[in-house]
């Protein structure tokens, strides 16, 4: 019989298997070259903690999003050191969606976490977010900005504007401030791969998922090296794609819109026929019709906008083309085996000295 849903209850996952799972780490980096190495230590360091906490087995998936500096050369040098590296060269620069799908797709093992490369997604809330998974049972785990106090007064309206609409009307809402940095389990993961949209934002997504989801406030580090290549222009640009590829609410605004200029006309008609029966004046229309026909004309080229818009989306659905190429892959595996036999052997000439001393 053919089901419209998905059983992923055999991938629940308990503090005693979880364990036995893994954990991915997917890091989208776009000329990063100056931190990544930096950035790649502390995750080793992280992993090598999960690994003796929860013996944890851990890999990072770095997927270069057509970077155009060192990014991609230094990335292939980083060592496997307490942790599975992947390196995964995209062909061009496709965006981070797109990047954090290759990145799911490339993901070996079974819980996955998402963090920016810049740095600002601090890698010591690595062990914080895999005990709520592991100790607590949540399947997804997102992080948000604890404040926005450093920001304009614009920006934060922005932000809340931006989610005041993207979560009206919608069953399933998005949690204020959260962001890319969060982990997800593996039934979580099972869910998110099979979502089959090609126009996807990720937020929103793994909200819409459900399970047992907690926040965790963090305080976002200060870049260390570099600035961000997101401007108001780009982040104007990324809220439309988000609003269009997750919400029907600019649809619905625009229908409101229109139901409110149309019942506002039909009062004013109300107004001026009752004006010429009770007075016998007429109004002179010519101001009065040049701004109508103005309101109504500006409002019917937005409608057709949002319209256009989601026929966009339409159509790139339609055309199914892949949202990503990968021009490059490459792995290291880390050996424990050989890192214990490393570690003994350092031990072993720390020892020696000390005995022909003693001798």
């Amino acid at each position: 019989m053919t089901t419209l849903g998905s059983d992923v209850s055999g991938l629940t996952t308990t503090a005693a298997t979880a364990a036995a799972k893994g954990l991915s780490i997917v890091v989208p980096v776009y000329n990063e070259a100056a931190g990544l190495a930096a950035l790649h230590q502390r995750i080793c360091d992280l992993a090598k903690t999960v690994r003796e906490r929860y013996r944890l087995a851990c890999e990072v998936v770095y997927v270069d999003d057509g970077s155009k500096d060192a990014t991609l050369s230094i990335a292939r040098s980083l060592p496997a050191d307490a942790i599975d590296v992947q390196v995964v060269s995209l062909s061009r620069n496709f965006g981070k969606e797109a990047a954090l799908m290759a990145g799911l797709d490339h993901a070996r093992l079974g819980a996955v976490m998402f963090m920016d490369g810049d740095g600002q997604h601090p890698p010591a809330l690595i062990e914080q977010l895999v005990r709520h998974w592991i100790d607590d049972g949540y399947d997804v785990v997102y992080t948000a900005k604890a404040h926005r106090d450093n920001e304009s007064f614009l920006r934060r309206i922005s932000v809340h504007g931006f989610y005041a609409l993207i979560n009206w009307g919608a069953r399933q809402k998005i949690p204020e401030d959260a962001g890319d940095f969060r982990l997800l389990s593996p039934r979580a993961v099972s869910a998110l791969r099979q979502l089959p949209e090609r126009n996807r934002f990720f937020k929103g997504l793994a909200s819409w998922i459900g399970f047992r989801q907690i926040r965790v406030d963090y305080e976002p580090a200060a870049r260390a090296h570099g600035v961000t290549t997101f401007n108001a222009a780009s982040l104007l640009g990324l809220s439309i794609e988000g609003l269009t590829s997750f919400s029907v609410a600019p649809l619905r605004f625009a229908s409101l819109l229109g139901v409110i200029l149309a019942g506002g006309a039909f009062l004013f008609g109300l107004s001026i026929l009752w004006e010429v029966f009770t007075t016998g004046k007429q109004v002179p229309g010519y101001p009065s019709l040049v701004i109508g026909l103005m309101t109504i004309g500006g409002v019917q080229l937005i409608m057709i906008g949002i319209v256009g818009e989601y026929i966009g989306k339409i159509l790139s659905e339609l055309k199914a083309r892949p949202i990503y190429f990968v021009a490059e892959h490459s792995e290291k595996h880390f050996e424990a085996g050989k890192a214990q036999d490393a570690s003994s052997k350092d031990a072993s000439s720390q020892e020696a000295p000390s005995r022909t001393a003693a001798e």
